[in-house]
């Protein structure tokens, strides 16, 4: 399933924020620009403010209660700053923005991600979670066709559902 740009890639753009939160700048840039993100670099105070903001994202994707992700949400987009125009960077068709192209790359990555977590817990807040294996602690933005999924991996599912026939058969 695809959403629109903010709920789809930007959304998959804030799990990657919170999945890579004690990787290095260098690794993180790199995962962001598989995104398709422009940035280059991040400083390493860049990258201290970015990993206190995935802190926050990870809060909303590990919240069960839909109220309480729209409390959260909304502070996010408060604290960002989301200022929606429309853009025509790089002779792209006009798309909307939530960061001016002027501000930094932290602002620019808390107003994508909070934009897009906004869209996708308004358009189906079901698709978003953390891995239901014990112990794994990834999170994901479900675009399957069904929108049942409950792991990050099929890695992981696999293990619990080999754990799970590995009980019944002791049983």
């Amino acid at each position: 399933m695809e959403f629109n740009p903010y709920g789809g890639t930007a959304a998959r753009v804030a799990a990657v924020v919170v999945n890579a939160i004690r990787e290095s700048a260098d690794d993180l840039v790199e995962r962001l620009q598989a995104e398709d993100m422009r940035l280059t670099s991040l400083t390493a105070e860049q990258h201290g403010a970015v990993a206190g903001w995935a802190a926050r994202l990870g809060e909303v994707f590990a919240e069960p209660d839909t109220g309480r992700r729209v409390d959260l949400v909304n502070t996010l987009l408060a604290d960002s700053a989301c200022r929606p125009h429309i853009s025509r960077h790089d002779a792209k068709q006009p798309h909307i923005h939530y960061a001016s192209e002027d501000d930094d790359w932290v602002r620019r990555i808390q107003a994508y991600t909070a934009g897009g977590i906004a869209h996708l817990l308004c358009d189906d807040p079901a698709r978003m979670g953390v891995c239901g294996r014990e112990g794994c602690e990834v999170v994901y933005v479900d675009t399957s066709r069904n929108g049942r999924r409950r792991f990050c991996s099929t890695r992981c599912a696999t293990r619990v559902h080999v754990a799970q026939h590995r009980e019944r058969q002791r049983v």
